[in-house]
């Protein structure tokens, strides 16, 4: 995505980022973490402000800084960059709640033509996975760098 988003400070193993979101609300730290599932080369995607007690992602707030596009466009960079090193894996998201998982895929759609070229992406629905659609309601979303495949009805 050619848009701007904001510089990430990364851990060597490319699993931990952080960044600073500046918008109407000021300076809010925001984490994204990559954690392994009990499913092989699966890992979870997990975004949110950073806990300034316990430093720890909190995904349920609504921060409402006005730079939602810059935040969404330095997340996908850090799947971008996690992809890069860790080859071969699934990144799966879905939002802590309805609401917030409909926002993640009102940003998948607005960007579905630039985000295709690089990855594969499914959507769940009904329990099973389909290759993403604009207009399908999912969720969850499952990525995956291309030349990787899922098994889809």
């Amino acid at each position: 995505m050619n848009l701007p988003r904001y510089e990430l400070k990364a851990e060597k193993t490319l699993l931990l980022f952080e960044f600073i979101s500046e918008g109407t609300k000021g300076s809010i730290v925001k984490i994204i973490k990559f954690d392994e599932t009990t499913l092989k080369d699966v890992y979870n995607l997990a975004f949110g402000d950073k806990d300034s007690e316990t430093g720890e992602i909190d995904d349920t707030v609504v921060s409402n800084n006005g730079d939602s596009e810059q935040v969404l466009a330095t997340v996908v960079s850090a799947v971008y960059a996690f992809t890069e090193k860790q080859d071969d894996v699934w990144v799966y998201a879905t939002g802590s709640n309805s609401t917030r998982t409909r926002l993640y895929q009102i940003g998948i759609n607005k960007y579905l033509n630039e985000v295709k070229h690089d990855f594969n992406i499914y959507g769940l629905k009904d329990g099973e996975w389909h290759k993403f659609k604009a207009n399908e309601n999912y969720t969850a979303f499952l990525v995956r760098r291309h030349n990787k495949q899922l098994k889809t009805k």
